[in-house]
């Protein structure tokens, strides 16, 4: 099943421009060869206040998102160090 991706508006202005263009590749290449496809078998669910939420880990950075129904919504995707509090600011 192919799952419909969705970005949060800060994405693509804020986390993106930031990544080196190799990363940047590279996280393309997993969110659509992996996310996209199947989810629940690359990626971890989080825990605590980030419950029902996932991570899916690239290198030294996270995607955090939510599977809903044929979607998934994807809210960060930021280095490791500091991606779970600025992910709860968008949730």
């Amino acid at each position: 099943m192919q799952y419909k991706l969705k970005y949060h508006a800060e994405v693509k202005s804020s986390d993106l421009p930031k990544i080196d263009a190799k990363s940047r590749n590279i996280i393309k290449r997993a969110i659509e060869e992996r996310l996209a496809v199947k989810p629940e078998a690359y990626a971890k669910p989080l825990q605590r206040t980030l419950k029902g939420y996932w991570k899916l880990r690239v290198g030294d950075y996270r995607i955090v998102f939510k599977v809903s129904g044929d979607s998934i919504f994807i809210f960060g995707i930021i280095h490791r160090k500091d991606i779970y509090t600025l992910v709860k600011k968008r949730i």
